[in-house]
């Protein structure tokens, strides 16, 4: 069929937002051509697509009512599999698999003569490939190491599995994510638990004001110090945080507090682990992924997933159902989407923006179409659900529904905009910060298309970099971080700036907002994992909740203004308004301004120089005052302007091509936020 023809339901809608895309609509078409020929054989095949993505209910271990157990397994590449365990004394011959159709495998363990399974709750099975190869089943929903480093399968079978009690939260209009990490989330040098989160942390999130949090490294991976980005068992949530009961009770507590709960799912990639992961399963180099060069990459040692494999679909497609319906989780964020867009993996690549690199030979067509099913499938599943990709490229569409030719995903990162702050930290002088520069990456995204804004990545929390608060304030912090101490001209610098850096960011960068946990109060260090170059410490590994909840020590100020700042937002909901209208962007007195969700924006970024009767422009006219100002002692600031204070009157004044003006003192190193009275 000519791709012209295949009919795409509201592509019209995606030229009207993007004019620039027509010339490309044959190639937008096909695309969707090729997602619609595999939603339909899915749809045409036993079950449907809720069948074929529901395949944990057909491979791995299936208990039956009578105590008996089919297990099957798909290993194309295999000649023998064998099962062994505690169930059967390890013997490695008495339980063969019988070989059926298209590479799939099955055995039949029959009951105990009193009725009872032979797979016992907490018992430890091992595959066995070719009779010398030992695997973990790629469906295994509980592995945990066992006499080393080495993961094994163990059944997981509770007499009193956790029901959920509480009903997932409403989808949020303005998403305010905090991104976390379980187990650096205590403050001693150890692994926290997923219980220790449930009780110590959420609450925290809670009241500074965040409606989401996205939740890192559940998917098992071996190296801890992966971040949980070398999955090594997909449908095993981390033993090394607890158990699967253990998630699901926080994840029922998060739905309790009105959290909605957002899983960082990693499908770009996977470990190459072979006797505790995916690779060479079956005993070939191929399997899940593909074969040769095109099977690994090269930068993150680690084998990418033949996604035009019906059986690859089939698991990562049910991978997702699985954590929706298993374990409750709202959402996804997905992790390396530009990997998997381009044949390149967007290695050395800067992405100009000219259509072209978007809309030729390098997108990989596979994995671009199994990221529209994967989306189409999550949404039909839960209407509420929400999916984030992590995108550098831009490709165009990835924040549009999958019939009107996009990929379905609801916002996309704004990677540019972390990359920028500390680029400017690291580089420039403040006196020489563009501030149209820091216009145009806050604001140089797609329309209609949600980005989610964030002003540091914990890429930038790692070892080999430092947080921007690390970058403002360095050795300061051990110094002059008491409101005992002597002011230190570097600590009221970083202060002032760590506040205005995170408004403007949440304010101008996007629909949506996201902080890496800790990062909202400044957490002093870096992030590292323990491994062989820190003689396997976890002294970096947690977070020092003890700095910002000591009243003698100046964490609380940016701990309060990311609170206010939420409260704000949660009042006025900027994130889901229109974008904001930037009517001031002077390079020599330093000063930002923009409208949005009625509101009046001011940032004075200029190190010494304040203002006086600075005249800003703004549509609506009316009586308007501070309702925040990071300058406030409340936030460690001098005061000079405290919310609630004296009105400003609009002057019928026409200014920066809006219909009236206001005039207001801005001090230096200062942002102010206006509402109207009423």
């Amino acid at each position: 069929m000519d791709p012209m023809d295949v009919p795409v339901p509201d592509i019209k809608k995606l030229f009207d937002r993007d004019g620039y895309l027509k010339p490309y609509e044959k190639e937008i078409r096909r695309r969707y051509g090729c997602f619609r020929d595999i939603w339909e054989k899915m749809e045409s095949w036993e079950g449907g697509v809720q069948g074929f993505t529901s395949a944990y209910k057909y491979y791995g271990p299936q208990f039956g009512a009578d105590g008996s157990v089919t297990w099957r397994e798909w290993a194309p590449g295999a000649h023998s599999i064998h099962l062994q365990g505690d169930f059967n004394g390890w013997n490695s011959k008495s339980h063969p698999f019988n070989k059926l159709e298209f590479g799939k495998w099955e055995l039949y363990i029959p009951p105990n003569s009193d009725g009872s399974c032979q797979l016992q709750h907490q018992s430890r099975v091992q595959i066995i490939i070719n009779d010398n190869l030992y695997r973990v089943s790629p469906w295994a929903s509980y592995v945990k190491p066992y006499e080393g480093f080495t993961y094994q399968q163990f059944i997981y079978r509770p007499d009193n599995p956790y029901k959920f009690k509480h009903s997932k939260v409403p989808r949020r209009a303005s998403l305010r994510i905090y991104e976390c990490h379980v187990g650096i989330a205590t403050p001693e040098g150890r692994v926290g638990t997923y219980t220790e989160f449930k009780d110590n942390v959420l609450l925290r999130i809670k009241n500074l004001g965040y409606n989401a949090i996205q939740l890192m490294a559940i998917m098992e991976h071996a190296y801890y110090a992966s971040f949980g980005y070398q999955v090594t068992s997909f449908f095993a949530a981390s033993s090394r945080y607890g158990t699967p009961c253990e998630l699901k009770e926080l994840i029922d507590r998060a739905h309790e507090l009105g959290i909605y709960v957002l899983l960082d799912v990693v499908h770009s990639h996977a470990s190459k682990n072979t006797l505790d992961g995916l690779n060479e399963f079956d005993g070939t180099t191929a399997c899940f992924f593909h074969d040769g060069p095109r099977g690994t990459h090269s930068l993150w040692d680690s084998r990418l997933f033949n996604y035009s494999e019906t059986e690859v679909l089939r698991f990562l497609l049910s991978n997702l159902r699985w954590y929706q319906e298993e374990y409750q989780f709202d959402g996804f964020r997905f992790d390396g989407v530009t990997s998997m867009l381009y044949h390149s993996r967007g290695i050395g690549e800067g992405f100009s923006g000219h259509y072209d690199e978007y809309y030729g030979l390098n997108v990989d067509t596979e994995a671009l179409v199994y990221l529209m099913l994967a989306n189409e499938l999550v949404h039909n599943t839960d209407n509420r659900a929400i999916t984030i990709a992590e995108d550098v490229s831009g490709m165009p569409a990835t924040g549009r529904p999958v019939q009107e030719g996009g990929t379905g995903f609801d916002y996309r990162l704004g990677m540019a905009i972390p990359d920028m702050w500390i680029k400017l930290l690291k580089e420039e002088r403040d006196e020489d910060w563009k501030m149209g520069h820091i216009v145009h990456t806050l604001t140089n995204r797609r329309w209609m298309e949600g980005t989610v804004a964030y002003a540091e990545s914990h890429d930038q929390a790692l070892v080999g970099d430092k947080t921007i608060a690390f970058w403002l304030m360095d050795k300061e912090m051990y110094t002059h971080m008491s409101t005992l101490s002597d002011p230190s001209p570097v600590i009221e610098r970083g202060l002032a700036l760590h506040c205005m850096i995170r408004l403007i960011t949440n304010a101008l960068g996007g629909e949506a907002y996201l902080n890496f946990i800790g990062n909202e109060f400044g957490h002093p260090e870096w992030l590292d994992f323990p491994r062989a170059g820190n003689n396997s410490s976890y002294h970096y590994a947690r977070r020092q909740w003890h700095l910002v909840d000591d009243e003698l020590l100046k964490y609380k100020y940016l701990n309060n203004f990311d609170k206010d700042m939420h409260a704000l937002e949660e009042k006025h909901g900027w994130l889901r308004s229109d974008p904001g209208y930037v009517s001031c962007k002077h390079e020599g007195d330093k000063v930002i301004a923009f409208e949005r969700a009625g509101l009046l924006f001011v940032f004075n970024f200029h190190p010494f120089q304040s203002f006086t009767d600075y005249r800003i422009g703004m549509d609506v006219p009316g009586k308007y005052q501070a309702v925040l100002c990071s300058d406030s002692k409340k936030y460690g600031g001098f005061g000079r302007v405290e919310p609630d204070g004296e009105f400003h009157l609009t002057q019928n004044v026409a200014w920066g091509n809006r219909r009236d003006s206001v005039q207001v003192y801005i001090p230096c190193r200062t942002a102010i936020v206006y509402a109207k009275c009423e």
